[in-house]
């Protein structure tokens, strides 16, 4: 019904379906989110958490060490204080806010900022071709998902921000495993696709008992150990080098897929899913976690909006739900198969091989 018909309506007394005109407030919220998303993630690449990390700071000297024009500066910093980012004081000086102090400085151990990095140089641009990718359903990389991680492990500034950023994006889905699966029944784990290995220092900080490491292509293992040995965990953590798709994976009593299964199609899911139940120990458990989408497909969009982006960056690769996941676990063999959620938007799906 268009506004007209129901101002008409509200005028003379006709029926109508509300009692009041729908507010356009959620569509512009939404339609221009871009900005406000865009002026976070600028702030994190010009390094302005950091910056601001150890004092407040003035409008002149905040822009200088932020290596910004006069011009917008003011209302860049204002921007980053209106969506709650930034506080600022009554003599004007600026600060953090607390999470952004928290997460998005460089130079603290919980720093996440990487994945945001990520998200600024490349993911940000490539979602201006989401029309063209739902127009042809193909990727708008321009690459198959093998030879765009090729391609990444090729080019050292690409390969390290990309290493970083995986790091930053599973950090606190990291913390919340270690804290919530029962580690205590089991004393080995392997992170398939570990990437630098966040999942399994977590949880071996956590664990003193736990011994294993990661799985990941050779390019990786480099940045793996260096990560390893900074956390003193290197006698407790190796890396295991190989392509998941064609070797097979290592045996442990846990095995962890982490945002790894997203970028396959369902036959390479399953597969997966069979090399795990191969691969481990009796008694042992399998861990996949992800943004996942609702079993109804309505309780939230991010595991909707995470599976877009699998249309954007490969051929073949989707999220899914906890449900889909467990009939894909359960034909694989696994059993007791459960969910549970994690940090924010994350879940993770468990299952038991007999």
């Amino acid at each position: 019904m268009l506004v007209a018909d129901l101002v008409h309506r509200c005028k003379t007394g006709l029926p109508s379906v509300s009692d009041e005109i729908p507010s356009a407030a959620r569509i512009f919220e939404i339609g221009t989110g871009f900005r406000a998303s865009k002026a976070l993630l600028s702030a994190i690449e010009l390094g302005v958490f950091t910056i601001l990390s150890e004092q407040p700071l003035g409008l002149s000297i905040l822009t200088e060490r932020a290596g910004i024009a006069e011009r917008g500066a003011k209302d860049f910093f204002d921007s980053l204080v209106a969506i709650g980012f930034l506080v600022r004081d009554a003599q004007g000086r600026y600060a953090n806010a607390a999470d952004a102090d928290l997460y998005l400085d460089r130079k603290k151990p919980t720093y996440i900022g990487a994945l945001f990095e990520q998200y600024s140089t490349a993911g940000f641009g490539l979602w201006n071709s989401l029309t063209e990718a739902l127009r042809t359903g193909s990727p708008q990389i321009g690459t198959s998902a093998a030879s765009h991680f090729s391609t990444t492990y090729g080019d050292a500034g690409q390969f390290r921000r990309f290493v970083k950023s995986m790091t930053a994006g599973s950090l606190l889905t990291a913390k919340a495993i270690a804290a919530q699966f029962p580690w205590r029944d089991y004393k080995t784990l392997v992170d398939v696709g570990t990437a630098e290995g966040c999942l399994p220092v977590e949880v071996a900080l956590a664990h003193p008992h736990i011994r294993g490491g990661g799985f990941d292509l050779p390019a990786l293992r480099e940045s793996f150990e260096a990560y390893v040995a900074e956390r003193n965990l290197s006698a407790r953590l190796q890396f295991f080098a190989g392509d998941f798709l064609k070797d097979p994976l290592p045996t442990a009593d846990v095995l962890v897929f982490g945002r790894i299964l997203h970028n396959w199609g369902d036959d390479a899911k399953r597969l997966l899913l069979r090399k795990a139940f191969d691969s481990l120990n009796e008694g042992g458990a399998i861990i996949v976690y992800e943004t996942l989408i609702p079993d109804d497909r309505r309780a939230h969009a991010a595991g909707l909006l995470a599976s877009l982006n699998m249309l954007l960056w490969t051929p073949a690769g989707s999220d899914f739900s906890a449900a889909d996941c467990a009939v894909w676990m359960q034909e694989a063999g696994f059993r007791e198969v459960r969910a549970a959620a994690l940090a924010g938007a994350d879940g993770m799906v468990i299952g038991k091989k007999p």
